[in-house]
């Protein structure tokens, strides 16, 4: 169990990033959604011990994350938004590298991981090639390896399908939905879809602060009977603004169709759609900076 309690951190500069943030994450899937500049990157920083808040506890277990970073780094796996590899060194040289780095001396034991890896992120094949020659998706993947590096009970992934094809973000998200469920994983990203398709539990990070967590299949349900949804021409559009509180737009066939939250039918126009963990998100965000 991860136990976050009353986090706060502010920079030198009096951005605060995180505001009295609190949170219980047991073992599987865990999804923070949230906006870039909502606080994401830092938290999981903070919990990764690679920033000391400003007040606010981080429990992991029996290891007090913030008097004890060490103790968690021997449990811990971490891809961050942004990873740096050599260039010129393979993935399975650079793989072994970080074994020995992550503690793991005995030769035949690092072996057996680093192949034992490689063969379940798929790179296999390509394991004697230099990282500098890797697609964005196979360094993704190679990033998910060296965070499974010594068997952690906290993964931590941030953003980690950003900028991926369709084809490699399927994958991607594959590997992390058989990481284990007796291991505690969080999925730090903006997509919400993502979080829809792996997650058991989620929160929703908006300026700072938690705005609203649970199950996403109970929030989305929580929706239900409130969303509705119309085709308009684009320049009808800032009235529509104006009179309903519109969840979402987007431009489909050269009109509008929109999303608004409303208890009742908001006119004839508007037709009931069964809410989405995405109507959700976008509900809850536009709440928060109404707020």
């Amino acid at each position: 169990m991860l136990q976050i309690q009353n986090l706060t951190h502010r920079y030198p500069n009096g951005v605060v990033a995180l505001d009295d943030v609190s949170l219980e994450i047991g073992a599987g899937m865990f999804g923070l959604l949230g906006p870039n500049g909502a606080g994401k990157s830092t938290l999981m920083r903070v919990v990764a011990t690679l920033q000391t808040p400003t007040s606010g506890k981080v429990r992991f277990g029996d290891i007090d994350v913030v008097a004890n970073p060490e103790l968690l780094r021997r449990t811990l796996g971490y891809l961050p938004q942004d990873f740096g590899v050599y260039p010129r060194v393979s993935a399975e040289s650079m793989l072994d590298h970080l074994a020995v780095l992550k503690g793991i001396v005995n030769a035949k034991e690092r072996r057996e991981a680093v192949h034992g890896l490689l063969n379940q992120v798929n790179l296999w094949s390509v394991r004697k090639k230099a990282l500098s020659g890797y697609s964005g998706g196979m360094r993704q993947r190679f990033g998910i390896a060296q965070a499974l590096l010594g068997q952690p009970k906290l993964v931590i992934v941030d953003e980690p399908t950003a900028g991926l094809d369709p084809e490699e973000r399927n994958r991607f998200l594959n590997l992390l939905a058989a990481i284990g469920d007796d291991v505690v994983v969080i999925l730090s990203t903006h997509i919400v879809e993502d979080v829809a398709q792996l997650c058991s539990n989620m929160a929703i990070l908006a300026g700072g602060k938690v705005v609203r967590q649970g199950a996403p299949e109970e929030l989305r349900q929580s929706m239900q009977g409130q969303v509705w949804r119309a085709s308009i021409a684009r320049e009808d559009l800032e009235a529509v603004r104006q009179r309903y509180s519109v969840i979402s737009e987007r431009l489909l066939g050269g009109r509008t169709m929109v999303h608004v939250l409303s208890p009742a039918q908001p006119s004839g126009e508007f037709a009931p759609v069964e809410g989405g963990l995405e109507d959700v998100y976008f509900s809850t965000l536009a709440a928060a900076r109404a707020a």
